[in-house]
């Protein structure tokens, strides 16, 4: 299996420095090297090409994004790495052939037109939020919806070009209630669980 681990954190000095994205990060690499599996890494920070980001998600078979939550998104560097490489996708029709819809074939639904299946990713997410706040109707600010609901915005990418969306695994409550070992510990049993 080829794997491509993409780390979205954006580096806030002296504030969010990336340690638990990296170490979530850390995670998911050793869970694929240690079964044999080709492992790419990239770090959206760091610099990157977007025909060359184009060509691991086409060689990979499974992706996990590695991101934290901040403002109830991920950081505005993954917004543009979406729209520059997910737009060579479109252009070269690598990742999908538009929106599947034609004037020919009317009952063709609006996102069948990816390419991408049967590849796989996986969202994983730190969060200033406790688990509690999620599927909780009563909470102020989410108002009962899920972490499947609140990442909506990064799955829909995927799937819409042909990605099965496994599902999401969260760190929550990072900086009033941490407990990064069992977290971490948790994130490999996801793994295991989803893609063992």
């Amino acid at each position: 299996m080829k794997a491509l681990l993409i780390n979205a954190h954006l580096p806030y000095p002296n504030w969010s420095e990336g340690t638990l994205n990296a170490s979530a990060q850390a995670v998911a690499r050793e869970f694929f090297e240690a079964r044999g599996d080709e492992v790419t890494e990239t770090k959206i920070a760091d610099g990157y090409d977007p025909a060359e980001e184009a060509q691991k998600m086409l060689d990979a078979d499974v992706v996990v994004v590695q991101t934290p939550i901040n403002w109830f998104s991920a950081p505005w560097i993954w917004k543009k790495y979406t729209d520059e490489v997910f737009n060579v996708g479109l252009h070269d029709q690598t990742f999908l052939t538009g929106d599947g819809r034609t004037r020919k074939d009317p009952t063709k639904p609006y996102g069948s037109g990816g390419l991408m299946a049967p590849r796989k990713v996986l969202i994983c997410t730190t969060w200033n939020a406790p688990r509690e706040a999620f599927d909780e109707p009563s909470n102020p600010t989410l108002q009962g919806r899920s972490l499947a609901d609140m990442l909506s915005d990064i799955t829909c990418t995927f799937r819409f070009c042909g990605f099965e969306v496994l599902p999401e695994f969260g760190i929550f409550d990072i900086f009033k209630n941490p407990d990064v070992e069992a977290d971490l510990a948790a994130y490999r049993n996801h793994l295991e669980k989803h893609l063992g």
